[in-house]
């Protein structure tokens, strides 16, 4: 059950102006735009309007005290396991190099390149690929404070690079991507767009004008048969793994979210799709509600996402929930080993998060873990509990 937005705590007065100004930001575009926007234009405002936007500002989003909590922040393990499938790729390559985009806190590059230091093998550079400049300040800030003796490896990039060799990472990155949503009603396709009335945002509906959006959306049609269906459909992802994928010339790309294959997906019971939103760790289903200051989100289809990568000539190597591919990646016996280092107290927090890790009705089964390999070996940890066949 979502929180109603009107029962969430109220904001400061200077939170209520920015959200304010970033409406009338938005309600400009509305009406530059014969009344309306796509809600993917609408998603995109919210998230990153430079200076405005959820990800563009400088409020806390992550951990205890922001919106909401990604699996780096729980336990140290994560990162290190996430570290060991990377070893593997690395050691197949001449040119060691990481890269990661959207890093959040820095915590997750900072795991895995303790990680791989430990395991003497450190890549070259380790590049983040962040839009947001109050992320890149903090997680600068970060890895300066944890691990200053490696701050000459890490690379800030505005760009993806038009060639890259090495493995790279998107934790948590699909899903913040904005995306275009579609309605089924009486049998007929329409794109939910966003317009001011009343004084407000309001659903319209419009006819779907973009050629790849409307195959899609009559691939989706064909699978449904109740009268009234929403759902996504995330073409900023697409468009992102194709690009991505064009840009690796060997090496791994690892794409970890909450998601589903497509069956799964779009289930005919699903008929509200999976869009939500996130603020100060309560759930709505408002994208209206206070925009700019909580997040906004869906789920990630991996199905599609693994069609692409073929078509750009890379290998499936692997389609896992987050706890198998951990497992795989030795989070168990890095667990057991670290355990004799720490106090009772530290032993019995990181079992805790282990268990949030790793447990079915937790982040274990509702994250997936998508393999993509280009010109490199197959990939022997990636047989365990493999669920490709899913996809």
């Amino acid at each position: 059950m979502m929180n109603n937005p009107d029962t969430l705590s109220t904001v400061s007065p200077e939170a209520q102006q920015h959200s304010d100004a970033l409406k009338e930001i938005i309600k400009t575009q509305i009406y530059s735009q014969a009344g309306s926007i796509p809600f993917s234009d609408y998603m995109q405002a919210c998230l990153y309007t430079p200076g405005y936007g959820y990800y563009s500002a400088g409020s806390h989003k992550l951990g205890k005290y922001g919106d909401f909590t990604t699996a780096p922040e729980i336990s140290h393990f994560f990162g290190y396991s996430i570290a060991t499938h990377i070893h593997d790729v690395l050691v197949q390559l001449t040119k060691k190099q990481i890269l990661e985009f959207g890093a959040g806190s820095g915590q997750l590059a900072a795991d895995i390149m303790t990680y791989l230091k430990s395991q003497h093998q450190l890549p070259e550079y380790y590049f983040i690929l962040e839009i947001s400049a109050d992320l890149r300040q903090r997680q600068r800030a970060y890895l300066q404070q944890h691990i200053p003796e490696l701050m000459d490896r890490f690379i800030w990039l505005d760009s993806l690079p038009e060639k890259f060799e090495g493995v790279i990472v998107a934790n948590e990155v699909c899903d913040a991507m904005p995306v275009n949503l579609i309605k089924i009603k009486d049998n007929e396709l329409f794109e939910r767009h966003v317009g001011w009335n009343n004084n407000a945002f309001a659903w319209q509906d419009r006819a779907i004008t973009k050629a790849d959006l409307q195959k899609q959306a009559e691939r989706i049609q064909s699978f449904i048969s109740t009268e009234y269906y929403e759902t996504e459909i995330n073409l900023t992802a697409q468009q992102w793994l194709q690009t991505t994928a064009q840009s690796l010339k060997a090496g791994a790309i690892f794409i970890i979210d909450y998601g589903y294959s497509f069956t799964e997906f779009y289930r005919e019971e699903r008929e509200q799709g999976t869009l939500c939103c996130y603020f100060r760790h309560q759930i709505n289903d408002d994208p209206f509600f206070l925009p700019g200051l909580q997040d906004i989100t869906t789920h990630t289809e991996f199905s599609t996402l693994a069609d692409i990568a073929l078509e750009q000539d890379m290998d499936v190597a692997g389609f896992h929930e987050q706890s198998d591919f951990l497992i795989a990646g030795d989070i168990t016996s890095i667990a057991a080993k670290c355990h004799s280092e720490m106090t009772s107290a530290d032993w019995l927090q990181q079992s805790a998060a282990l268990k949030q890790l790793l447990m079915p009705g937790q982040m274990g089964q509702q994250f997936k873990v998508l393999s993509l390999i280009k010109n490199i070996n197959s990939l022997p940890r990636l047989s365990v509990s493999d669920r490709r066949y899913q996809l």
